[in-house]
Formats: C-alpha cells, structure tokens, sequence
C-alpha cells in the first residue's frame, strides 16, 4: 500500500465517501424499488381490467408499452432540467408526479383512459435513472461511482422479487365500492407520494448542503470531484463532443442495438409473466404474486455468479453472449404449450437475460471516453427501454389475434440469437477524439 493512502486527506475522504453511501444509497434505492413497482404493477392486472373495464389483450399491451414512449422522449429534457434546478428539486418532482399518476391508474375507465395514463406515467418518471446516475457524479468521486451505479441497478432485481408478493396481497383488499387492483394502484402509487416528502427532507443538491458532512470532509470529497473534473477539461482542452456526432460511430450504434434486444425480453417476461403463471390454474392474485417472484430470485442469484465469472476471466463479450443464448433456450423451451414447463423455462430464461442486462454495461463504459460517457450511456438507456414498448405491444396484438403468444416467445428468442452473435462485434477500445473529429491526442484518452 502507498503511503499516500495513509495521509489525512485520504483518510478524510474516505470518511465522506462512506457517509455518502450511508445517507444517500438507501434513499435512491428504496426510490428506485418504488419506481420500478409503479412501471411494472400493471402485469399483475391484466385479467382483472379485462374483466371490469374490458380491455382486451391487445389494449393492455399496447398502454403497458406506452409508458417507454413517454419515457424515450422526455428522459433528455428531464436530465437538462435536473441540471438546471438540483437533484434535491427534480428528483422529488419526479418521485411526487409519478406517485399522482400512478395512483390515478386506479380510475381508468376505458382503452383510452389507460393509454393516456400510461404515457403519462412514462413522462413523469422520465430521467430518473440518468438523474441518480448523474448524481452520483456530483457526490462520488470516479473510482466510487461504479460500485454505487451496481448498487442502485440491484434494486430492479429486488423490486422484481418484491413486486410480486407486495401486489399480490394488495389485490385482495375490498371496500369503499373499489376493486383489489385499484386499491393496489393507490397504495403503491401513494407510498411512491409518501416517499417524496422523505426525499425533498433528506436529498441534498450540494455536497456544502450536507450538515452530516464535516467541513473537512466537505472541502475533500469537492476537492476530489473538482479535480477529476479540471483534469477531464485539460485532457480534452476545453472542447467538447456533441453526443448526436458519436451516432456516427457503428460501435455506439450496436451498443445501443444489443440493449434493446435485452430489454425487449426483460420486459415481455414482466408484463406478461403472471398471465402465463395464471394459466397453471387455480391460484389465487398472492399465489400468483409469490410464482412472479421466482424466477427474479434466480436470476439475482446468477447475476451475481455472472459478475464472479467475469471478473474471474475477463471476455466480456463472451459472458454476455452466453447469458443470451441462455434466455434464447429458455424462451424456445417456454413455448411447449405446457403451463408448468413453460413457467420453468421462464425462470431458465431469467438467468439469461438480466445477467445480460448488468453484463452489458461494461462494455460500453470501456470503449467510451469518461467525458462523453454520460450522455451516451443516456442515449442508449433511452433507445434500450423502447424494447419495453414493442414488446409488450406485440405479445397483446399476438394474444389477441391468435390467442396465444406463442409467436412473441419464439421472435423473442431469435432475437437474443442475434444479439448473443452482434456481442463479438464490440469492441472495448475507447472512443479516440482525433477519429471524431476532436482535438484531443489519442494518447490523452
């Protein structure tokens, strides 16, 4: 060990890095576990809106996925405004607004209600987690910032695991003249309300505004940032990159590509995982809830083995193309029309497809410049979750039109087929300014 690592300074900041995790990586994750239940509740739903408000199959595909229209388009400005205003500000407006139009979902009364309720939603909880990640950046110094964002991207595990039970139990409440699920819209959506006050109390736009921060440990995690920060501007001598030139780059466009295919199963199996549960017959909304969990509760447990694995042997591309071709098995195996089997297969394919999704991000952040990384790993964030709009759309159309979603399971599965293959076609060379037109030595990089 260096005797730099023993000198006051690094004591001092180790001690403001730790309070960091302490006070702010709870909140943000409790915050992202309520926000995810809110995206996803609707899964649970489908029968029951179907049998009180007659919204078919197609329907309910098609507002499920209307959400990530919303989110695409409004994601950008929200950051730009978070920017503008303060963590503290944006990320309780977005936490407070997304909580109101959630718990409004209680009261859709047609396909149309449902549609504009959904995109709201969608637009309401837009820049959320390029926010958090975005926040990071002002709290954490670089080196910090990786284990916090690996941190924070567990709770849509957790939130998968918990969802189900959670709503589940809610379903089953009566009174007052409304249904289970409208109860449950306006639990879920109101702790998410609840929590709002909680995080505009205890979220800090500014390292000086933290009163459990010493002012020495003020002054050594900003002087931390700060430098990182001038030596990225001396690097790059002042110019930066416009994000829309890096879409000229083919590697950045097949970033983008490869996470939408993992999303489009991600999300197919989210939305659509209890209706193919309930097909197994005679479970009731909790029993349901408690099957959902299943297949997250495995999958938790091969990312993490997955991350061991490639740290351990270190391809990238190859662990990421091997997680695919599991979730393309599974989705293969899924289609035998056997309701039990096909649940088992699901949880197969689970293994795949979210170790894909914490496999996948590395890769990018390895070829792109850290100066341009933030609006990229956006970017692609953004293209990714519209798989959460096709694919749930395309399932409704199927299990309308042809009564089963046979034919969504096997695109599903050619798809991560393909992707697993376009893996060896990344790189993790990183972005060299003189290539796009900067003025940066390649050697800086």
């Amino acid at each position: 060990m260096t005797p730099a690592l023993h000198t006051p300074t690094n004591h001092v900041l180790e001690s403001a890095v730790s309070k960091v995790k302490r006070h702010v990586l709870p909140l943000v994750l409790i915050m992202f576990i309520a926000n995810y239940i809110d995206r996803v509740n609707i899964g649970f739903v489908n029968s029951h809106m179907q049998a009180d408000l007659g919204i078919g199959a197609a329907a309910y595909g098609l507002g499920s996925g209307l959400f990530f229209i919303g989110y695409a388009l409004f994601e950008v400005p929200s950051n730009v405004l978070m920017q503008r205003y303060g963590a503290r500000v944006w990320l309780t407006r977005i936490m407070g607004t997304w909580g109101i139009v959630a718990a409004a979902m209680a009261f859709v009364w047609n396909d149309t209600s449902f549609y504009v309720l959904r995109f709201l939603l969608g637009i309401a909880e837009a820049g959320f987690f390029p926010g958090v990640v975005f926040y990071f950046t002002q709290w954490l110094p670089q080196k910090e910032r990786g284990k916090a964002v690996a941190v924070f991207l567990g709770g849509s595990a957790l939130a998968s695991v918990l969802s189900g039970p959670i709503t589940g139990s809610l379903l089953s409440i009566r009174g007052f003249g409304l249904h289970g699920w409208q109860w449950m819209f306006l639990i879920e959506g109101g702790f998410s309300i609840v929590l709002c006050g909680v995080s505009w109390m205890l979220l800090k736009s500014h390292i000086s505004d933290a009163k459990w921060l010493s002012p020495a440990e003020q002054t050594a995690l900003s002087s931390s940032i700060a430098n990182e920060q001038a030596e990225r501007e001396a690097a790059s001598g002042g110019h930066h990159l416009p994000t829309l030139k890096l879409l000229k780059d083919p590697q950045i466009l097949l970033f983008c590509l490869l996470y939408f295919a993992i999303q489009l199963t991600i999300y197919a199996a989210t939305f659509w995982l209890p209706t193919i549960i309930r097909k197994m017959g005679g479970l009731s909304d909790f029993q349901v809830g408690m099957f959902n969990a299943v297949p997250w509760l495995i999958a938790m447990a091969a990312m993490y083995c997955f991350a061991l694995l490639s740290a351990r042997w270190r391809f990238q591309q190859a662990w990421l193309a091997a997680a695919l071709v599991i979730a393309a098995c599974g989705l293969f195996a899924s289609t035998s029309g056997n309701p039990v089997l096909s649940f088992v297969a699901i949880c197969f394919s689970a293994i795949g497809f979210k170790a894909a999704a914490s496999l996948f991000w590395p890769i990018p952040q390895g070829y792109l410049d850290a100066r341009v990384a933030a609006g990229v790993i956006a970017l692609i964030n953004s293209v990714g979750n519209l798989g959460g709009f096709f694919a749930p759309a395309t399932f409704g159309y199927l299990q309308q039109h042809t009564g089963s979603i046979t034919g969504g399971l096997y695109g599903l599965g050619f798809a991560s087929l393909i992707a697993a293959a376009a893996c060896f076609l990344t790189r993790n060379r990183r972005i060299n300014r003189d290539e796009m037109g900067g003025h940066v030595p390649s050697k800086a990089l």
